[in-house]
């Protein structure tokens, strides 16, 4: 049997909480997700949650061009040929490897070079 919501009184429409909204979309975006499952789970219809990634992605653009990335985590190379605490970003025409003790300025500005 089906659970109804039966709004009464003048307002009809659902208030979404902005932390809410940020949860449901994080799910939706996980990989493997599929949107109109996420969207049923949490009783929003999936056009709503497609606007809401939309947002979300506008948002995320807006703060200094970011961009949402895939990230792949690997366990640490068994050899000495990486520092302890390393990250290495794979950019479509160039890899670029730094350690724990890079400096963020300096790669803010090598990454945000290799971007244009």
């Amino acid at each position: 049997m089906a659970t109804v919501t039966v709004l009464s009184g003048p307002e009809r429409r659902r208030r979404w909480a902005s932390s809410e909204k940020a949860s449901i979309v994080e799910e939706s975006l996980r990989p493997g997700a599929v949107v109109t499952v996420v969207a049923r789970r949490h009783d929003v219809h999936s056009n709503l949650l497609h606007h809401w990634r939309r947002q979300a992605k506008r948002a995320l653009e807006g703060r200094q061009g970011l961009k949402l990335l895939p990230v792949v985590v690997t366990p640490p190379a068994r050899s000495g040929s990486q520092a302890s605490g390393s990250i290495e970003i794979d950019l479509a025409d160039a890899r670029v490897r730094v350690d724990a003790s890079v400096d963020e300025a300096a790669l803010g500005r090598v990454l945000r070079a290799l971007g244009r």
